[in-house]
């Protein structure tokens, strides 16, 4: 097989497991008040100092369109999960920072979640192709 094939062939595998995988998690989401795109938004939160992300940055680091984020964003807003403010760096912008509330409901959630990808992810995979598959993956982010 050429080089080109293979490439492609490697894609389709990738997706198709990620895929799989994300049919078989969402399945099993513990959905305790929050959806899986809004713990991904608040997930992305808990990743930064303070929990506090420019809605910018927040919009380039989660897999949904900006009008969706910013309607998500509002709702998290709405229900105490999530603050918004002005960003003092630039009039423009506006900073999100998760609650202490907001954090209590995302680590439930995420403990829960966590014990599902981990379920998930040790039967099928052993600790060196789990350092591998995580090293690859990096490493193709960064390409």
């Amino acid at each position: 097989m050429d080089e080109r094939r293979l490439a492609i062939a490697a894609w389709e595998s990738l997706f198709r497991a990620q895929v799989d995988v994300m049919r078989h998690i969402s399945h099993d989401f513990p959905s305790h008040g929050i959806s899986l795109n809004e713990y991904d938004v608040l997930h992305t939160m808990s990743r930064e100092p303070d929990r506090r992300i420019r809605l910018r940055d927040l919009n380039s680091s989660v897999l949904l369109s900006q009008p969706s984020i910013s309607r998500l964003v509002d709702r998290l807003v709405a229900r105490g999960l999530v603050g918004k403010c002005p960003d003092p760096d630039d009039g423009r912008g506006t900073l999100v920072r998760m609650t202490d509330a907001g954090y209590d409901v995302y680590r439930a959630v995420a403990i829960a979640h966590g014990a599902t990808i981990a379920e998930r992810v040790t039967t099928s995979l052993s600790p060196q192709e789990m350092a591998t598959l995580a090293a690859l993956s990096d490493k193709l982010r960064g390409a």
